[in-house]
């Protein structure tokens, strides 16, 4: 039996959740901005209390590897590595997107494609295409949006967008195989799902070496001098 604690803090939500082996024991969300830095580490304390566990009985952390927020993967993954340290147990990546995909693609049975979306600012996403067995066919990528944007495949195939980057597409992309879901968030529920099958075939990553998956460099807004 394997206790798998999730992160994920690649958006605004800080989520976690614990699972043994497949079956989810417990899981806790804020949809609060910049929350994660002051309340991760409560959030993991509480949920691994109510569950009547303590950290000793935590046999891996996996972690929402990104795309996302720079400052929220950053925070997401220095707390998996300290725990992974402190306890000297293994630490597993999953890709954002894919546990987005995760959440969704079982409730949508014909044939369809799937893109989930995190908004990137301005009109630029981070994106993947997905087929209707959650089979992964344009991998994880940055892509400005236009009225063009997926034209090639909406021509042939129903698209389902979803994820905080869908809501400004929206207006952009008006086709009739363009379906857009709200109300999808990443959520370390799916994370700990994609977790333990890793965990089965022992797919761990490098605690010292590893970093998120920022797809874009960092950077920061300066203040003028008055």
């Amino acid at each position: 039996m394997a206790n798998i604690l999730s992160i994920e803090t690649a958006t605004n939500v800080c989520s976690v959740a614990l699972h043994s082996n497949d079956d989810l024991l417990g899981h806790q969300e804020l949809f609060v901005e910049k929350s994660h830095s002051g309340l991760l580490t409560v959030l993991i304390n509480d949920l691994i209390n109510h569950c009547e566990l303590s950290m000793k009985h935590i046999d891996a952390v996996a972690v929402s590897e990104g795309p996302g927020s720079y400052t929220g993967l950053r925070i997401g993954t220095s707390t998996a590595k300290g725990l992974c340290y402190g306890l000297e147990i293994p630490m597993i990546n999953v890709n954002t997107l894919e546990a987005m995909l995760a959440s969704i693609q079982p409730f949508y049975k014909y044939p369809s494609l799937f893109c989930p979306m995190i908004d990137a600012r301005r009109l630029e996403v981070y994106c993947l295409l997905a087929n209707e067995d959650g089979q992964v066919i344009e991998p994880t990528h940055a892509k400005i949006i236009d009225e063009n944007s997926f034209a090639d495949v909406l021509s042939e195939h129903q698209i389902i967008f979803f994820g905080n980057g869908a809501i400004k597409c929206e207006q952009l992309i008006k086709h009739p195989n363009a379906l857009f879901v709200e109300g999808v968030t990443p959520n370390a529920k799916n994370i700990g799902s994609i977790a333990y099958s890793k965990h089965l075939k022992e797919e761990f990553v490098d605690v010292a070496y590893f970093e998120p998956y920022y797809l874009k460099d960092f950077r920061s807004t300066q203040t003028k001098a008055v």
